[in-house]
Parts: C-alpha cells; structure tokens; sequence
C-alpha cells in the first residue's frame, strides 16, 4: 500500500549548557563557544514530528493530528518546555543536550507512543538557521 508522510510541528522554549565536565573552562569555551556560558542560554525550538503509514480508508488519516498534538504534548513538551535542560531534565544530567542529542532523547520518548503509523523523522529547529534531523536507528 502507498505510504503518506503527515508532520506536526511543536514549539518549546528551553535553555541549556554546553559543557563537557570532563574539560577545563577554557576547553570548553574553545569548543563551544557562548554555548558554554555557565549561566545557560535560550532556545526557541521547533519540533517537527512526521508519521507515515497507509491512509486509513475509514477517516482519511494517517495519524489523527490532533491525537498526535497531545501525545508530542504529554511526552516531550511538558518535559522540555521553559526547562532548564541541564537542571530540570534527569536525562541530561550527564548528556550534552546538544540539538543532536535532544532530538535522539525526542525519538525515544514519541516512537513507543505513536498511536498509527509509524515514526518516520524528527527535525529539530534550533534556530532559524540550525536543524538537526533524524530518522531513528
């Protein structure tokens, strides 16, 4: 059967550190720059979550969006959003929640919980000018 791709985007703001504990302040400010501030920076994130399968002959979805919207909501907004990550999110205590990783960290709490379809790709905006994208693995 031919296979429809629907996308969802989410919005979450967030702040973070990018560090590694490991390294000297001045490493980590070589490496990762104002990212490394130890007062945290912001991010108005875009989350975008497609789903593909077979368009149900009954209601003419893939996935209801509106189904979808709660589920982004209950397991990755109510999360991320206006956290810290470094501090408010257990999983990052000792992960660098670098766009690459919160968007693998997303993947693992959506996939399990799509309702149809399946889980096909992730883009995480991290600004308008920075994406990550990831298709599981």
């Amino acid at each position: 059967m031919p296979q429809v791709v629907v996308t969802r985007r989410a919005h979450f703001n967030a702040a973070h550190r990018l560090f590694n504990p490991a390294w000297s302040d001045a490493e980590n400010a070589r490496v990762f720059g104002p990212c490394a501030n130890p007062h945290y920076h912001g991010h108005n994130y875009n989350l975008d979550v497609s789903v593909a399968g077979e368009v149900d002959p009954e209601t003419g979805y893939v996935v209801d969006l509106s189904v979808l919207k709660g589920v982004i909501e209950e397991r990755v907004l109510s999360r991320l959003d206006h956290r810290n990550l470094n501090l408010d999110v257990p999983d990052f205590a000792r992960t660098i929640p670098t766009a690459e990783n919160i968007v693998q960290w997303c993947w693992r709490q959506l996939a399990p919980a799509i309702p149809r379809g399946r889980l096909a790709r992730l883009v995480l905006w991290e600004t308008e000018r920075n994406l990550v994208e990831y298709t599981g693995g």
